[in-house]
Formats: structure tokens, C-alpha cells, sequence
């Protein structure tokens, strides 16, 4: 998937740049009357904290026509506000193009994927030093960002307790390709500094990981203010304890838009398959030399993945993460079709009795 560059159009005058970019100035042009262009900050069940142009936060929902139409609005969305303020009228009533989406399998059994955040540039991987740091989790996590077309960037926290900082780091590295890494203390403000590439004025960036990693703690000292609640993990299991509860939107004092996430113990991949080349490519680059074009490196003969991992060059636990991965996708790819299938039937179904009851309503 084609990575998206971070764009410095910045037509959306507001106290702080919301990330606003051309392709969503062109499609707001439709709109003319009483609406205004918003971005989603936070999300609460059907309602939504949307920064306005004018520099407020408005609490809103959205109309019966967008959800009709089965658009929910994901935090980081730009979306249009219908403002009529004779008539207290304020809504969501469309969702503008969205770029960097990120998505993890929906709940239920239907398949599909759920949006949980939007518009973004670059995601931070938050793990940690001690028991949360997992490499078959952090290739995952890869895997979904890849698929999003966001830039992944790696950050190992609480390197004040780990014991060999520099082996987290090449651990990593093992299975990281080009995705860079960045080893900080958010609780010490150590490394911090290393993260502004990452953060230029104008672009939105997204933090995911497990509870307990220090999410929270690395927005409060990206913002130097407190605005985040933090708790301490838990001894006997070093697991965190969910505080952050909502996904939330901040401002950066540089320009940054930053969207924390509620702790994640186990990502689905949803819709995420599309990741997995870019994730495991050293995978990618020996599969291109296998005898069969789907071999899928399990026994097949000629397989030049598993001959790769034979002599020393993929690790074998990579390769059984990477064929967990697939299997998977595919089942996810599956209940997706069900789904659709599903779907069709109902609407069919559907068009079928509205086109019985105006027959009858007719006469005939």
C-alpha cells in the first residue's frame, strides 16, 4: 500500500492546525450554507466531541441518514457539521475522504473491521521494557499499520528499567525491516527527542499498545501537562490497568495532532492481510525464488523460504508467526464474505417487501 506523505497545505485557520489538507478542502467545497468542516476528537457511543473552525469543541451526534447508510465517524475523522443555531440543530451529516486508516477486526463473528482511528500519517507502536515487550505481538501491530498506510515508527518505553536496552533494541530490529525505533522514558523525559521527525506541524499521529506500556505518560510529556490519568501496573503480573478509556485527539504545541488509545492486549488483524508482505519482507524476498507461485512455505518442495530459514537466515519462529499470520488473514478474508454474502441476502430481502408493499399500495 502507497504511504501517504504528510501534506503542508494548512487552509484550516484554527487555534492550532488540525491537519486540515487539500483533498479534504476540495471535498468540503459541495457544501454551501450552514455547515461547517470539523474534525472528530473523541468519540461516546453516538455522540462526538468535534473541534470547529472557530476554535470550540461541540458535543454532537450524527444524523439517521449517516448511520442509515452505515457511516459511524471514527476519532481523527474530518467530517461536515450542520449548524443551525435558530433552531438548536447541530449534527454530523457526512464524513470527509479518509487517508491512514486504522482498523482492527470487528467485534461478533461477521467479519469486516472496525475503524479506530482516521487521517493519520505516522503510528507509534508503544511497548515496553519488562513483561509487556513481545515480538510476535509487536509484528502484529506491524502488520495492521502497514495495511493502514500510516508510517509506523517503533518505541520501546521504560528503558530506565530495563536490564540491556541495546538487546531490546536489536531484538526488535530483527523483525522490524525499515521501520525505525526509538528506545525513550516517558516517565524520565529521556529520548523524547528523538521522536520530533516524527512529529511536524500539521500531521496526525496515533499511539497504540498495550495498557500499562505508558501511552498516557508519553502524551502528558509530549504536552508537558498532565492531561492524560496514569497508573502504575501491576506488580505481580506487570499487566496495566485500563485508564485511558476514550480515544482521544490532543494538540501538540508544535502542530502535531496526537490521538491516544486505550490499551490493546491482542489486535485482530480485521481487514489487515494487505500488511503482511510489508511486515515479514524478508519472507516476500526469499518466497519470490519458491518453485510454486502459492506455495505457502509449509512442506511445499522448491520452497525457498523454508530453505532460507534451513540455513540460518529466517528464524523458525518467524516463519511460524508469519504462516499464524496468514491463516489468519484468510479466515478473516472468509467470515468477510460471509458477511457480505449476509448483507446482500438482507438487502435483497429488504427490496423485495418494499416492492411488495407498493404494489399493494397501488392496486395491483
Amino acid at each position: 500500500m502507497t504511504k501517504r506523505t504528510p501534506s503542508s497545505y494548512q487552509a484550516y485557520t484554527t487555534p492550532t492546525d488540525f491537519g486540515w489538507n487539500k483533498e479534504q478542502e476540495e471535498a468540503f467545497t459541495r457544501y454551501t450554507g450552514p455547515y461547517l468542516a470539523g474534525r472528530v476528537a473523541s468519540c461516546h457511543k453516538t455522540a462526538y466531541d468535534v473541534l470547529l473552525p472557530r476554535g470550540e469543541t461541540v458535543r454532537v451526534g450524527a444524523s439517521g441518514a449517516l448511520r442509515r447508510l452505515g457511516k459511524i465517524p471514527a476519532v481523527g475523522d474530518f467530517v461536515v457539521v450542520l449548524d443551525q443555531p435558530d433552531s438548536g440543530t447541530r449534527m454530523i451529516v457526512d464524513i470527509l475522504p479518509r487517508h491512514g486508516t486504522l482498523s482492527r477486526g470487528a467485534p461478533g463473528g461477521d467479519g469486516g473491521s472496525q475503524v479506530i482511528a482516521a487521517n493519520l500519517d505516522t503510528v507509534f507502536i508503544v511497548t515496553a521494557a519488562g513483561g509487556d515487550f513481545n515480538i510476535r505481538r509487536l509484528e502484529r501491530y506491524l502488520a495492521v499499520v502497514h495495511a493502514s498506510g500510516a508510517l509506523p515508527v517503533i518505541v520501546i518505553n521504560k528503558a530506565d528499567i530495563a536490564e540491556d536496552a541495546d538487546a531490546l533494541v536489536k531484538e526488535t530490529a530483527a523483525i522490524a525491516g525499515d521501520t525505525p525505533i526509538v528506545m525513550i522514558s516517558a516517565r524520565e523525559e529521556e529520548g523524547l527527542a528523538a521522536l520530533a521527525p516524527f512529529l511536524p506541524a500539521g500531521t496526525t499521529i496515533a499511539l497504540v499498545g498495550s495498557s500499562g506500556v505508558g501511552k498516557s505518560t508519553l502524551i502528558n510529556a509530549l504536552l508537558s501537562n498532565a492531561v492524560q490519568e496514569t497508573q502504575d501496573v501491576r506488580n505481580y503480573d506487570e499487566r496495566g490497568r485500563h485508564t485511558t478509556t476514550v480515544r482521544q485527539l490532543f494538540a501538540l504545541p508544535g502542530g502535531a495532532m496526537v490521538i491516544d488509545n486505550p490499551g490493546i492486549r491482542e489486535i485482530q488483524l480485521g481487514n489487515a492481510a494487505a500488511g503482511l508482505d510489508e511486515t515479514f519482507a524478508d519472507i516476500a524476498a526469499f518466497a519470490a525464488d519458491c518453485r510454486y507461485r502459492d506455495c505457502r512455505h509449509d512442506g511445499e518442495p522448491g520452497c525457498a523460504v523454508e530453505a532460507a530459514v534451513a540455513a540460518g537466515l529466517i528464524s523458525e519462529e518467524r516463519l511460524l508467526s508469519y504462516r499464524r499470520l496468514m491463516k489468519e488473514a484468510g479466515f478473516q478474508a472468509e467470515k468477510n464474505d460471509i458477511g457480505l454474502k449476509r448483507l446482500e441476502k438482507k438487502k435483497w430481502k429488504w427490496v423485495g417487501k418494499a416492492g411488495k408493499q407498493l404494489r399493494e399500495e397501488k392496486g395491483y
